[in-house]
């Protein structure tokens, strides 16, 4: 630690050059539809805006170039974080990104995925607010709900960051929010949808809880029986979320070598 302390105030001697910071690497899911690589772009614009000189790079887990292998071939043995645009833990977190990190030359830190955050749960709001959504009276409150749309996962870690998202979101909205999915869990938008009605609330609206549109997005937003917000896209505060994973990254691994 107080190499690491000597080190840093060396750097921050006039007339020194502080060392360029680890690049940022967004790691994207990938998608057919082509608004899902425009949303991501807009985001790293953001970031980048947010925080001139910090070298940000995006790399997709399929479907979409750059593939996350050749961003990170790219960087050589350049230091990099990688943080998942992905809204919880998964299959892609746990295996797929780590695999990809551990087989490049980069000298690489994994951040958490975006989710669960406070930020989303404002992004998720505000969404909802765009599209529509206005706060209930107390009648209204007794029979309204949001159903949180998200894409689904085997993992069982997964479905506990939705529901903590779910959680937030109901204590932000003031009515029930009922967590489904469009593939790998249960229930799906529709069931869920049908199991509020028969709850007595019929006035439902459903929260896209994704990075960006696409295939899954666009099914869910179809099984609402009216209002259903857009994706979270490149809402400003997911730029700040990012780049809190980002600093967070760091922060745990200087933690974890002092």
């Amino acid at each position: 630690m107080t190499a690491h302390l000597m080190n840093r105030n060396r750097s921050s001697r006039p007339g020194t050059r502080r060392p360029a910071p680890p690049a940022l690497v967004l790691v994207g899911h990938g998608s057919r539809d082509p608004r899902a690589l425009s949303t991501v772009r807009t985001l790293m614009e953001r970031i980048r805006e947010l925080r001139p000189g910090l070298p940000v790079h995006l790399g997709h887990i399929e479907l979409n170039e750059p593939l996350l292998p050749d961003t990170l071939a790219a960087l050589g043995t350049g230091d990099a974080v990688l943080v998942p645009l992905l809204l919880s833990r998964g299959h892609h977190v746990k295996r797929d990104i780590p695999e990809a990190a551990a087989a490049s030359s980069a000298h690489t830190r994994i951040a958490g995925p975006l989710g669960p955050h406070p930020l989303l749960v404002e992004t998720l709001y505000e969404r909802l607010v765009e599209a529509g959504w206005r706060t209930p009276d107390a009648a209204e409150r007794r029979t309204s709900a949001v159903v949180l749309a998200a894409a689904g996962s085997r993992d069982p870690d997964a479905a506990v960051d939705t529901r903590r998202t779910a959680g937030l979101l109901a204590d932000r909205l003031g009515v029930p929010v009922v967590p489904a999915y469009a593939s790998g869990s249960a229930p799906t938008v529709a069931d869920a949808v049908r199991a509020l009605a028969a709850r007595g609330r019929p006035r439902v609206a459903v929260a896209s809880y994704f990075t960006a549109p696409g295939r899954f997005a666009t099914e869910c937003a179809a099984a609402a029986p009216g209002l259903a917000s857009p994706p979270l896209g490149a809402h400003p505060a997911m730029a700040h979320l990012t780049l809190h994973r980002y600093d967070e990254a760091l922060t745990n691994t200087l933690a974890a070598t002092a």
